[in-house]
This record gives C-alpha cells, structure tokens and sequence, in this order.
C-alpha cells in the first residue's frame, strides 16, 4: 500500500511538516494531535461611494433643514402681516420722490405705523428684485412714492399693498371759469399740493376749466397739459352737435365766442340768449360791441384793469376791442367753460341784438332799439339810486363811481356806449369778470337819439351827457 503523503521519508521535520489529506486537502487532525495556528485572512476592502452621490447627499440634507428653517419662517412672517399695526389713528404719510427701500420703512416706523421695520424691509425688497428680473408687469409692485393714508390698526400685508399700488391721496383743484390762461399759471403756482416750474404760459383758450383731481407733488407742467388735452376732447365734441346756422367757422371761432359770452354773464339761464345776441349781430354783420373786450386789449391776459373804463378807452383801437373792430377779436380773450362752449354752439333762436343790467344780476334783452332805450333809462335810474345812498366818486375824475355787484349774478355792472343797429344809436351793458376790481365806462344820457339812417360804414355818436 502506498505511504500517504508527507510520510515519505526524508520529509520535513514533523513540528514543521503540513498534515495533507490524499487529495491535497488539509487533513483533519487526530484526537489530542497539536494544530499548527494559521494567520487570518485580511478583510476585504469596503468600495468608496461615488462623489457626485456624496454631494447630491449632502445637498439634500441641507435643503431639507433650509426648507424647515424656511416655513418657520414664513409661518412667523403670515402671521406677523397679518396682525393689526401699532398704529392708534389714521395717518397720513408723505413718501418723497427718491427714496429707497430702507428709508421707506424708516419712516413708517417712525410714523408709528409699523413695528417691524425689518420685515417691511425684507417685502420690499424682494419686490424690487421681482421688478429687475421678472417681467414688466412686476415693476407695478414696486413701492412707489406719494402721499398715502393709512387706516387704524392697518396691517403690514395692506401697508404693501397701498404703496406698492400707487393709490395715494386725491385733493381737488377747482378753476373757475372766465379765468385767463395768466390767471390760471398764477393759482397753479401758488398751489403747494404741485411742484415743479411751468416754462410758458399756454395760450388763450386752450384750458378747460374744471375741478381736477389731483395727487400730491403732480407737475404744474402736468395738470396744464392735462387742462389742454380736455379742452380739446371737449371742444371737438361740442363742435360737432353744434347748430348748422351758427355763422361760426372752426373750434377757434367758437371759444373766442364763448370767451365773450363766459364774461358778460354768470347766469347759467342766461348764456344761451346772450349767446344769441351776438350771434344775430355777427348775422347782421353788425360790432359786437363787449366791454370785456376793451379791457383785454388794454390789459391783456391780468384781466383786470383796477379802474373804470375811460371814455378815449372805449374808442381806442386795440385788436380786440369790438367797438372798433367788426366781428370777433383775433383771439379768446379768457378760457371759457363747457357751458358757455355748449351755449354758444346751440344759441336761443331769438330776435334779440340788445341787452342791459336789470339791477337783479340779470339782463334785460330787446329786439328794437326803442325797446332797449327804455331798458337802459330803468338801468340808470337803478344805478342812480345807489349811487345816491353814498357810492364815492371815482379817484380820476373821468369815470363815474362803479355801481355795486349785483347780487344775483356776482358780477358787477358795466355800462358802455351803443350796440348800435343799421342806422340808429344804443346803449348796452356788459360785465366786467367777477374777481377784479369793478370797472365802468362813463355812462351817456339816452334821451337825445337821432333816427336818421346812417350811411353805410358810419355810425352815429351817441347824445353827449347831459
């Protein structure tokens, strides 16, 4: 029989010899035999994970504490806009021109209408982030300067929504109608609610007055050209319902028309027939023959002489003086309203070319010149009498004393020489504008009147005063 392996003689010394099985395996050892100790295999190396993994790791970790952070966050944030302000009345705030997000809140602190400046701060501020980046409909979220009011107790969301609306404060800006454009200038500069310079004065006619409203800090240069571009929408809608018969020939023509009849009276039932009047003059190719037309050529856009109108004054030639020139003056001598506009455009159909003071703020219309003769010898009686209850004379000397406002119309009376007809001589009245001084050309006697027809071109000199 074979020896097994590792029995073979000259082997190995038997401390040091390997016990192997007959198919080379390790042999397993006898009972009580001594085993030889065998070194451990060493462990198998762990496999690193991948970088872009380790990464992706970490980042999510982080943004799911951030998103934590964050709704805390934005939990605390809803709830402190929400709640009621410090603010214990209404209060309104001026925010300047130019101011940044960080003044903004400033000033709301200091105003007591916030308490967390920080936080109004932080809104804003995104919000200008969203107007550099976003589309243009987010520039309107941007915090915007004005004058806001902000109610008791208002809360941070609705302090953001106010001025990042725009919604501040209107005031109202009344112009009176009969007002030349000058006139016009000097009130919007006197008014603090604007700022800014006006550079020229607009022309004559061309500003509807109204009542506008208005923020604060609005150019005067704005308002004017707000003023213009009414004036003209309304001009050009009152031009096309006009009448067909008016002999008026373009826009131009009917607001230097309107201008006139805007000065003659401050009765709204009365613009129409006054109106009327000096449409049939114009008709019957006759001058128009309006006091407020002597004072504008002499004083232009002021409109207000400060005295009464002498006698060499009603015979001056001026462009605009309708006792010397036939038919309208080159230009508006005010800037009328829409009344007068519409009642120029529709006058009465009437027979009237006359028209006086009836002493009640009104006037006393006529067809005939006899008829008028007799409305101005009522007029002068009137005016008499209050002249004799201590009216003082005039300080020149040329002028008679100015008779008191009438009451009804706020206007004072005028009295003028003749509106006359084709051949004969009157008298008419006028009106002078209600917020300058009164003004009166010398009255003349109407008891001595010539009824021989004129020739053609001339007109006859009234009866000197008796």
């Amino acid at each position: 029989m074979a020896p097994k392996p590792g029995n073979e003689p000259g082997s190995e010394a038997e401390g040091s010899e390997v016990k192997r099985g007959w198919f080379g395996g390790r042999r397993r050892p006898a009972e009580g035999e001594a085993v030889a100790a065998q070194p451990a295999p060493p462990p198998p190396a762990k496999k690193r994970k991948g970088g872009l993994v380790a990464l992706f790791s970490g980042l999510l970790t982080v943004t799911l504490i951030a998103a934590v952070v964050i709704a805390g966050g934005v939990a605390v944030a809803r709830k402190e806009f929400a709640t009621p302000g410090p603010l214990v009345a209404d209060k309104s705030v001026i925010i300047e021109r130019g101011a940044t997000t960080e003044d903004i809140a400033e000033q709301l602190e200091r105003e007591g209408v916030i308490s967390r400046p920080f936080l109004l701060w932080t809104a804003l501020f995104i919000r200008d982030l969203q107007a550099k980046f976003s589309s243009d409909e987010a520039t309107k979220n941007r915090a915007k300067s004005g004058e806001y009011l902000f109610r008791r107790q208002v809360t941070m969301n609705e302090v953001i929504d106010i001025i990042t609306s725009g919604r501040s404060v209107e005031h109202t800006i009344t112009i009176p109608e009969g007002l030349t454009s000058e006139q016009i200038v000097e009130r919007l500069k006197e008014n603090d609610l604007l700022v800014g310079e006006i550079a020229q004065v607009p022309a004559e006619g061309t500003l509807l007055p109204d009542t506008y409203k208005i923020n604060r800090g609005t150019t005067r240069e704005a308002l004017l050209a707000r003023m213009q571009r009414e004036q003209r929408r309304v001009l050009q809608d009152i031009w096309n319902r006009r009448s067909k018969e008016t002999p008026l020939k373009n826009p131009r023509e009917l607001v230097t028309l309107a201008s006139i009849v805007e000065k003659e009276t401050g009765r709204a039932d009365e613009r129409s027939r006054v109106a009327g009047v000096f449409v049939n003059r114009l008709n019957r190719n006759m001058k128009l023959q309006s006091d407020p037309t002597i004072i504008y050529g002499l004083v232009g856009g002021k409109a207000t002489l400060g005295r009464g109108i002498l006698r060499s004054e009603i015979e001056r030639a001026t462009p605009y003086n309708t006792y010397v020139i036939n038919g309208l003056p080159p230009g508006p001598i005010a800037n009328p309203g829409r009344a007068a506009m519409e009642a120029t455009a529709n006058p009465s159909r009437t027979r009237d070319v006359f028209f006086v003071a009836d002493g009640t703020g009104g006037h006393a219309f006529a067809e005939t010149l006899e008829q008028h003769n007799r409305n101005v010898a009522r007029w002068r009686q009137i005016e008499a009498s209050r002249v004799g209850q201590g009216t003082p004379p005039a300080p020149d000397g040329n002028a008679p004393p100015p008779a008191p406002v009438p009451p009804a119309a706020n206007r004072t009376s005028l009295e003028a020489p003749g509106i006359v007809t084709p051949g004969t001589t009157g008298a008419v009245t006028g009106f002078a504008p209600a917020q300058g001084p009164a003004v009166r050309p010398a009255p003349l006697a109407p008891a001595t009147r010539t009824t021989t027809p004129a020739q053609p071109g001339t007109r006859q000199t009234p009866a000197a005063p008796q």
